[in-house]
């Protein structure tokens, strides 16, 4: 009988450079699912997350063609925790369902060395039973001041901001079998991301 492919869970904070890692493991021979695509799913016009998210938010989070206005709705649950909660209770469920049955598929065909669930709200919206191993990728506040500068033009103040609402990089290490620093150069994200996939392979543990 074929080795069950392990599932490893990447998650990590704002800025600290996840599709990166994502992309290493990708050319290394793992199958990805992200999250974000899994979410673009349930927002579908007419799915019953969809007609949850209206009714309970309204036709003002729709889009003239009838489509989730993420901008929109992200304004309203974001000011409002209650708001984000409600919209989580919605979305979080739908996408667990719908990865299990992605990692399933995965699994049944086979040919990968493992899969890779890239999910920034992995241990918040209680998706870890999803998964065999968590990797965690961490960064400086420094370093993700600077990435997200670049990428989103966005102030220190805006960044710490965003950081202070996540979950703190304590919390997620309590969960950690694997820490990936992104902190120094891609060669050295490289080399940490082959030395945990080399140590997947030999141990079955994923730990490192």
């Amino acid at each position: 009988m074929a080795a069950r492919i392990p599932v490893i869970g990447l998650t990590g904070g704002i800025g600290t450079g996840k599709s990166t890692v994502t992309q290493i493991l990708a050319k290394l021979g793992a199958a990805v699912i992200e999250a974000d695509k899994v979410g673009h799913e349930v927002y579908l016009p007419d799915m019953p997350p969809w007609r949850e998210i209206v009714q309970a938010f309204g036709a003002a989070v729709l889009n003239a063609d009838r489509t989730i206005n993420r901008q929109a709705l992200g304004k309203v649950v974001f000011a409002d925790p209650e708001a984000l909660r409600t919209l989580n209770r919605i979305v979080h469920p739908r996408m667990f369902d719908r990865m299990g049955e992605m990692i399933a598929q995965l699994r049944g065909r086979g040919g990968m060395k493992a899969i890779v669930v890239e999910a920034a709200v992995l241990i918040e919206a209680n998706w870890t039973p999803l998964v065999d191993y968590v990797w965690v990728v961490v960064a400086s506040e420094a370093a993700v001041i600077e990435r997200l500068a670049k990428q989103r033009n966005l102030s220190a103040e805006q960044v710490r901001v965003r950081l202070a609402a996540q979950l703190s990089n304590d919390e997620r290490l309590r969960y950690a079998h694997v820490v990936i620093a992104n902190d120094a150069s891609l060669a050295d994200v490289r080399a940490a991301v082959q030395r945990a996939w080399d140590q997947l392979g030999s141990t079955g543990t994923g730990r490192s």
